[in-house]
């Protein structure tokens, strides 16, 4: 589990390091733009199964905290349909990840 910290030091968002790891990709793109957005996920179970939202703002410190000791692995197109949603009206939603597409055989595609 990693933490996303977002302003006071002491309010976090706990999320799987592998989630967080493609969360920061998009995050810090449309950070570099200059851009503020919204950022939505649907709470565990254990915190009542509702949603979660938070302006995120280039002036707002915003720190990823991950707990595992390896890099995970990314998925293209999970960062794609982060991206896609973080460009949507409603801003960034934490979707989940999309099957791996099988790469093209030797024929082709």
């Amino acid at each position: 589990m990693g933490r996303l910290v977002y302003g006071a030091p002491n309010w976090f968002v706990e999320f799987e390091d592998r989630a967080l790891a493609h969360l920061r990709i998009v995050m810090l793109a449309k950070l570099r733009r200059a851009e503020s957005f919204s950022f939505s996920w649907k709470q565990d179970s254990i915190r009542g199964s509702g949603r979660s939202s938070f302006w995120v703002h280039p002036s707002i410190p915003l720190q990823f905290e991950f707990f595992g000791g390896r890099e995970p692995s990314l998925n293209r197109e999970w960062i794609e349909a982060l991206m896609v949603t973080a460009n949507s009206p409603n801003g960034l939603e934490l979707v989940p990840e999309p099957t791996r597409s099988a790469p093209p055989g030797p024929g082709g595609a």
